[in-house]
């Protein structure tokens, strides 16, 4: 062919192509209509595309033709298709606008009330390895718990105490199940803590207010506890300590575990060694069996199971004030049971559905004097929840459960006895709206229905959070709370009606890597509280007629970066509570709620010596009481409570752990209140006796030792 002809053929060509080229030109701009530099935009199966410029515009071309799909991507932004069809002309698209991907991991979280210990969260207060290492906890959930904002030490009682409210206005959970019974039977003045061992659970979710619709039945509180998705390995864990010891076995694989636990204390040997200054007959002693599983199904679904049996008691000589001799002789002993199971499952339709069951089933064998008492308390909770994720905006929770309660006491040589079986029907529903990833908004409804009291309400709240800077983040809660009276109340009056609370709750969060900061004001009230003539002991005319208020602020602090190897966390709160409930006529400070509550804890570990040192200070202005020498209710005021707790572990081996601990190492006698005579003496006094601490201090000393392959594991979580 001739050369000419040849050129002249291929510039045809070559001009023909170009001529069939489009151009492709628009902008990509945001939500808000702001350009968006650096977004991708590509024709779908092809290498044709651009990159947006400083003003979101963009141009391209491409020789592709007919229908296709044009592509925008940006980071942080959803991906979006356009369908366009392609000629030789040139096409503009005005503007494409962009979608924010709102993921956990991005977004602003509701930490109004609101305090999370896991290790899955972002924005955690505590996580599990904290809890059981808490210098002064002594490995008890609650103990380490009370070092937090908006709880106060009662320490002749042990349980949670949250912004004034008494430790009944706390419901706790495993599992999203209610947990009938969760502290260890206890009699007067002598603190109790929670039955279940802290290594079985991979988070805790305490709220100290306007928590969600999912849980009911608490005017204040909600803690709520969730046990390990599937043990990691095969292993054995052994614990010799000075009150007893233990031992737990893990078999596990890829898609299953369980765990068999063995414990039993008595502090008669280290009641022998450590001066006492309660009068003991028998000091406590008790034993507990603990089975835990977890199977992984084949569709992606988790069951677990977990049961629990104990027994133990106590005897002990409480001197009466104004009397001779070793007083009011009382002997305890215990039976406790729980055994759940719960079912989860998430579904590509965006479905995630649980279902569970429980059962808690109490029983005191309780003798005072030479008077025996039977208490029977047996709790049945059923329930069934789903998530439906419509986006990644929008989120809906809605679920069902059932209770049935029954409880009954006994006299028994007088052979009378009073009880009452109730069934309670729950319903409730809660939407997560995020209208961009720093503003979400949570509103739910809690509807209520109890046979005995023959009583239905709903409960609306709502909580929302706002992203004001990078760190920072506001957010406000409110909602109204019902709890049916506790069973030592139902028991003489089943058909006493529901308490009422509304919670309003403001909170900054500021949170940096290492570094975390709160700062949360509230108000709460109450309405319809129990009151009654007589004493608590023999309460008569039982009514809704009581009411109240709480009021405060916490603050937070918690640095794991600027000290090295050092971990330390303040919290202070102020509470003004007062109430008229009980047998009081007029509105008065709770013996259980002090205004001033202050916690500092410290952790450093020295590397050179494989140990950790911890100590633990605690400090409130002092419990109210009434001293009837003086008019007037709630009238008087103990010392201010402090305690200095020290511990210590040390780890020779990466699978041993020696841990030491001393609590109130100062010996400082606080005091929680006096009892008094019930008459006065030949002068007109009424004499009175401090109650107190079972002991000035208390040690512990644990050996852990975990037997597994590797030989790496190790037992923290006994600690």
């Amino acid at each position: 062919m001739n050369p000419r002809l040849l050129l002249f053929i291929t510039f045809i060509l070559l001009q023909t192509q170009a001529f069939a080229q489009a151009t492709i030109q628009g902008k990509v701009l945001d939500e808000k209509g702001l350009p968006l530099p650096g977004a991708n935009i590509l024709i779908k199966g092809s290498y044709d595309g651009a990159t947006s410029e400083e003003d979101g515009s963009y141009q391209f071309e491409t020789d592709v033709k007919g229908s296709q799909v044009l592509v925008f991507k940006f980071v942080g932004f959803k991906t979006q298709e356009l369908a366009i069809t392609l000629d030789h002309n040139s096409l503009e698209i005005r503007q494409v606008k962009l979608v924010e991907e709102i993921t956990e991991m991005n977004s602003v979280t509701i930490s109004a009330g609101a305090m999370e210990a896991s290790d899955e969260k972002k924005a955690v207060v505590l996580r599990p390895l904290d809890i059981v290492t808490t210098s002064g906890a002594m490995g008890d959930i609650v103990g380490a718990l009370q070092t937090l904002p908006g709880t106060s030490t009662v320490g002749n009682d042990g349980r949670l105490f949250v912004r004034g409210g008494d430790a009944s206005e706390v419901g706790i959970y495993i599992d999203g199940l209610r947990v009938g019974n969760a502290y260890g039977s206890s009699t007067s003045n002598v603190p109790t803590r929670t039955r279940f061992n802290p290594n079985i659970f991979k988070g805790t979710f305490f709220s100290t207010g306007g928590y969600s619709a999912e849980y009911g039945q608490a005017l204040s509180s909600a803690l709520s506890l969730n046990t390990k998705d599937h043990s990691l390995r095969t292993q054995g864990d052994l614990s010799i300590m000075s009150v007893g010891g233990g031992y737990a076995h893990t078999l596990a694989n890829d898609t299953q575990s369980i765990s068999l636990t063995g414990n039993y204390f008595d502090l008669k040997p280290y009641q022998k060694l450590i001066k006492q200054d309660f009068d003991w007959e028998r000091a406590p002693y008790g034993w507990d069996v603990e089975l835990s599983a977890q199977q992984k199904l084949k569709k992606g679904g988790l069951v677990k199971v977990l049961a629990r049996t104990e027994a133990g008691g106590m005897k002990l000589w409480q001197v009466q004030p104004g009397e001779d001799g070793r007083g009011m002789f009382v002997n305890l002993h215990n039976k406790y049971s729980y055994a759940q199971s719960n079912w989860r499952n998430s579904y590509d339709n965006g479905w995630s559905l649980f279902g569970g069951i429980s059962v808690s089933s109490n029983k005191d064998d309780l003798i005072i004097d030479t008077t025996p008492i039977e208490r029977k308390n047996l709790l049945s909770h059923a329930k069934f929840t789903g998530i439906k994720d419509f986006s990644d905006r929008i989120s809906m929770k809605v679920g069902a459960e059932y209770f049935i309660h029954n409880y009954s006491e006994q006299l028994k040589t007088e052979n009378q006895q009073r009880s009452f079986e109730e069934g309670e029907a729950y319903f409730f529903t809660e939407w997560d709206w995020y209208l961009s990833k720093k503003l979400v908004l949570r509103g739910g409804l809690r509807a209520g229905n109890s046979q005995l009291a023959d009583q239905s309400w709903i409960d609306p709240r709502v909580s929302l959070a706002y992203q004001v800077s990078v760190f920072g983040q506001v957010s406000i809660a409110s909602g109204q709370f019902h709890q049916l009276p506790i069973e030592n109340f139902r028991v003489i009056d089943p058909t006493i009606g529901n308490s009422k609370a509304k919670h309003l709750i403001l909170n900054y969060l500021y949170q940096k890597e290492g570094v975390m900061f709160r700062a949360e004001t509230f108000y709460k009230s109450y309405d319809d509280l129990i009151r009654f003539e007589g004493t608590p002991t023999y309460p008569t005319l039982l009514r809704n007629a009581g009411s109240g208020y709480a009021r405060g602020i916490d603050f937070f602090l918690r640095d794991r970066q600027n000290i090295k190897n050092t971990d330390y966390w303040i919290s202070y709160s102020f509470v003004d509570s007062k109430r008229s409930y009980n047998q009081y006529d007029t509105e008065v400070q709770p013996d259980f709620a002090p205004k001033h509550n202050f916690s500092l804890v410290v952790k450093h570990f020295i590397p050179a010596l494989n140990s950790q040192l911890g100590t633990t200070f605690s400090f409130n202005d002092g419990y109210t009481f009434t001293d009837p020498n003086e008019s007037g209710e709630m009238n008087s005021k103990t010392k201010s409570y402090q305690s200095l707790s020290l511990s210590w572990s040390y780890l020779p081996k990466p699978n041993l752990i020696i841990h030491f601990a001393v609590q109130n190492v100062l010996g400082r006698e606080n005091v929680f209140g006096y009892s008094y005579a019930r008459q006065p003496n030949g002068q007109g006094v009424f004499e009175s006796l401090p109650t107190g601490q079972p002991a000035p201090r208390f040690l512990f000393l644990g050996i852990f030792l975990t037997l597994s392959k590797d030989k790496t594991a190790n037992n923290l979580n006994n600690l």
